[in-house]
């Protein structure tokens, strides 16, 4: 009975400290080198944008560029929906085994393809088919990595340890913009744009047999064992997901979008949007981001652990709230001071709102669906939240700007997300004192 519970039996599968320590370990890592791998081509619009499709015209030619970095979005969803079903029917660690090797190799080809003045229009047709797999290999890492710690997670401490999914990715961006800011700082603009750019790429190649080999190691979920012993895992989860949990799949895809909007709007677009249009410096514009992501680090897993006392649903409607009310501002600064340090304030104060959806997306969407379709579940509610909203962020702001010849336009993006995520809140289910995952 609930009231003879003893707290060992609420943990799942009672597994010890080293356990999840382990997991976290593995899990973290890879999520990281994915994440280093994935974004690194945010930062290198630019230079992307000389290499693959030159243009007389600078703004046509980042256009191209971030069209290219979305053709990887589109993808996620298609990742999300075959990794997560793959992980749902034989388990999360051999699905995210494929993902971080399927991400290394496309990184690594990623940098050594020709430009398009040495191999003419093959070159972005490549770049795009890589782009493409990356895109594929985010989408099933992004929710495997959620679900698997979050399902090692003993009750209690489920907000914390699933934070640590985000705090990784905060690693792992903050590697790509750290590698960003020094290239471009220490290079000739000649060297940097000729091949300094291709360095990161062929970096995060070599770094992905080191998450393979982490998540080899490391033991499948209690939770999910505990499915295949009862026999409940599902031969189509997304059927399953979509018939029987409809509505909170789609409050999933809306309490999502907020998120993907404020990380690709602020930290991913605004370098370049600064570089090109405001005129600051692109090697300032790199270092503020890779600054502003401290506080990503550091805040994500404090956001996590005070989830665990006062809920995951508090802090997704504060960044929501939050969003609405500060973006315009915040643009309206950056346009009246276009400097690093104006640069370093908006993505400051940008990233600390972030972390309030960082600290707890990865927990509260794990508890909004049960074991045997959770992978498939959240992967492909948030893999369309970040395709859709999250990776076009840069080509629909960098397009509002040239379509309207207001700097401040993609604050308006940024306050229509944040009013649909917040309407999403209020239709989640706070689960935060469950005992254990069902």
């Amino acid at each position: 009975m609930a009231g003879t519970t003893n707290p060992a039996a609420s943990l799942p599968g009672t597994e010890d400290a080293a356990m999840v320590r382990r997991a976290v370990l593995a899990c973290a890592a890879g999520q990281a080198f994915e994440i280093f791998d994935f974004v690194i081509y945010g930062f290198f619009a630019v230079a992307i944008g000389r290499a693959f499709f030159p243009s007389n015209d600078p703004s046509a030619s980042l256009l191209a560029s971030f069209a290219t970095f979305a053709v990887g979005f589109v993808f996620r969803p298609i990742g999300a929906l075959v990794i997560g079903y793959y992980g749902d029917r034989f388990g999360r660690r051999k699905a995210l085994v494929v993902t971080v090797g399927l991400m290394a190799c496309a990184t690594g080809i990623t940098g050594l393809i020709p430009s398009y003045a040495a191999i003419g229009l093959w070159a972005p047709i490549l770049l795009v088919i890589c782009r493409m797999l990356q895109g594929f290999s985010t989408g099933g890492e992004w929710g495997g990595a959620a679900a698997f710690l979050v399902e090692h997670a003993p009750a209690g401490r489920r907000g914390l340890i699933g934070s640590f999914q985000q705090a990784a990715t905060a690693i792992g961006a903050m590697g790509a913009t750290f590698s960003a800011a020094i290239l471009s700082s220490s290079m000739s603009s000649e060297s940097f744009f000729s091949w300094g750019w291709r360095v990161p790429f062929l970096f995060g190649f070599v770094l992905g047999p080191i998450g393979y080999y982490l998540r080899t190691r490391v033991a499948e979920t209690p939770a999910f064992q505990r499915a295949v012993e009862a026999q409940t895992i599902k031969r189509m989860p997304i059927a399953e997901a979509v018939s029987a949990h409809g509505g909170m799949f789609l409050a999933g895809f809306g309490l999502s979008i907020i998120g993907c909007v404020i990380n690709y709007v602020f930290l991913v677009f605004l370098p370049s949007f600064a570089s090109q249009t405001l005129k600051i410096d692109l090697s300032y514009a790199l270092w503020s981001t890779a600054l502003a992501g401290t506080l990503y680090l550091v805040l994500t897993p404090i956001v996590g652990h005070y989830s665990d006392r006062v809920g995951r649903k508090p802090m997704l409607f504060a960044c929501s709230l939050l969003a609405v009310i500060m973006a315009y501002p915040l643009f309206l600064f950056l346009a009246t001071y276009p400097s690093f340090w104006g640069m370093l304030v908006v993505q400051a104060i940008a990233q600390a709102v972030l972390t309030l959806y960082t600290g707890v997306i990865s927990t509260i969407l794990s508890e909004m669906f049960p074991t045997n379709i959770r992978y498939t579940a959240l992967s492909v509610s948030y893999g369309f939240a970040v395709a859709i909203f999250g990776g076009f962020a840069p080509y629909i702001s960098t397009f509002l700007v040239r379509i309207t010849g207001d700097v401040l336009a993609p604050s308006y993006y940024v306050i229509a997300a944040g009013i649909v995520s917040g309407i999403a809140v209020l239709f989640v289910r706070e689960r935060h004192r469950a005992p254990a995952l069902a």
